[in-house]
């Protein structure tokens, strides 16, 4: 009997390491059907999720129920499972170069417990070679086993989209990828379990770590194009949503958008690619030149308002400006690598007064990360820049503004949400 057969019988388990936005929905939708251990090394958030609690914020209690679940941060708990999946995140440290350090780790944890017949799979985002270059020798370290002929490694990677309640784990087609033929089929089956359309089968597993970099890779270009575009025709004065809109009248016209690109994936997967073509002697043009773009442009947002702002005729020392939204997008809790923070570290520079507030981001959380926590509001902004569209920004009108924003004071609308809805104020998008 192979390995998955014993799953769908409950005789064999799962093992999630690395329950955030990305293992927690992996771990509770096979705990619908089979047997699961989510392990996390941070002991606060384990206890919320035995409470039915998810510390990111994307699942209900709901999601809990009917799970044949245990979660853990012990070690020992882990030497019950048989099929390890791997989801813990791959982000870059202050060069934008790999930081491996929580992929290493959670490689070293698997293989204290790791056992001969046993499955590895990762679904953290990484560069082509990254799997069986430099996470399978850790595993063979700790466990004094043999790759292949001991254990089995796959790699499958994560396509889930924060705060997208449509595009769900169980909801899209799921590539997978295995060391050999009989770890494929074992860990296709494995995963159709839950998946409703079934899998990719990748011809290696190289294959699948470079599929999953390029597609935000792509995006991360594309959207680069036209924040470039709306750079250029701010300085012609004409209104860049207006043009998209124009000219996503042809049909095979790609509906891209300017705008801040932060997060764990698009604004840091691409230099994963970029790392890896270096060490083999290719400097990635495109692609670098996009990174430059995309990670300008809160530094290039903050520098137009407070241009408005002296253009209006105003002191900037005494100025005072609001920025609504500090996650890296809408409605959504996450703040990791959120490009609002360069939007109020600029302001800062120049002198004003900056407050921030967000219906969905932690005040502590921020303290933490960028220096800065969420303010009251309060009246008499100078300029109100709108950095990300929560649902609780769309329903607001030109009304509201006037009350928060003084005489002369400018709208910063980043997403262009209120495009055609102001008339009196001054207002600016992207």
């Amino acid at each position: 009997m192979n390995l998955y057969n014993k799953i769908i019988k409950k005789d064999a388990v799962v093992a999630v390491i690395g329950l955030g936005y990305v293992g927690l929905p992996i771990a509770l939708a096979f705990a619908k059907k089979i047997k699961v251990i989510g392990f996390d090394i941070n002991e606060k958030r384990v206890n919320m999720m035995k409470k039915s609690i998810d510390p990111s914020q994307e699942l209900t209690k709901e999601d809990f129920k009917n799970s044949d679940i245990t979660f853990t941060h012990k070690l020992e708990d882990l030497k019950k499972a048989n099929f390890f999946i791997i989801a813990v995140p791959t982000p870059i440290d202050e060069h934008n170069l790999p930081d491996l350090k929580p992929l290493i780790g959670a490689s070293t944890t698997v293989g204290k417990v790791l056992k001969k017949g046993d499955y590895v799979v990762y679904e953290s985002t990484v560069y082509p070679g990254c799997t069986e270059d430099d996470c399978i020798p850790v595993l063979e370290q700790h466990s004094k086993l043999k790759f292949v002929k001991d254990f089995k490694v796959g790699y499958s990677p994560e396509r889930i989209n924060p705060g997208d309640k449509e595009h769900t784990i169980t909801k899209i087609l799921k590539i997978v990828a295995g060391c050999d033929a009989e770890s494929l089929d074992v860990i296709a089956k494995t995963y159709e379990i839950i998946v409703e359309p079934g899998t990719h089968r990748a011809s290696s597993i190289k294959v699948a770590e470079a599929a999953k970099i390029i597609e935000n890779t792509q995006r991360d270009v594309n959207i680069a194009l036209m924040n470039e575009l709306s750079i250029i025709f701010n300085k012609m004065n004409i209104n860049t949503y207006d043009v998209l809109e124009a000219a996503g009248t042809k049909w095979n016209f790609l509906k891209f958008s300017p705008g801040l690109v932060g997060g764990h994936c698009i604004g840091v997967d691409p230099y994963y690619l970029t790392y890896k073509a270096e060490s083999l002697g290719y400097h990635a043009r495109v692609i670098n030149s996009g990174r430059y773009v995309n990670d300008s442009m809160g530094f290039y947002v903050a520098k137009t308002c407070v241009k408005k702002i002296i253009a209006a005729g105003k002191n900037l020392s005494k100025s005072k400006v609001l920025v609504m939204g500090a996650t890296f997008k809408e409605d959504v809790s996450d703040i990791r690598n959120s490009k609002v923070a360069d939007i109020v570290k600029e302001l800062k520079s120049f002198g004003v007064k900056v407050d921030i507030v967000d219906p969905h981001a932690d005040s502590d959380e921020l303290k933490h990360e960028y220096g800065f926590g969420l303010s009251k509001l309060s009246k008499g902004y100078d300029g109100v820049i709108v950095a990300v569209n929560h649902k609780e920004y769309k329903t607001l009108d030109e009304k509201y503004f006037k009350t928060i924003i003084s005489k002369k004071g400018v709208l910063v609308d980043v997403k262009g949400m209120y495009k055609d809805k102001m008339k009196d104020l001054a207002y600016w998008s992207l």
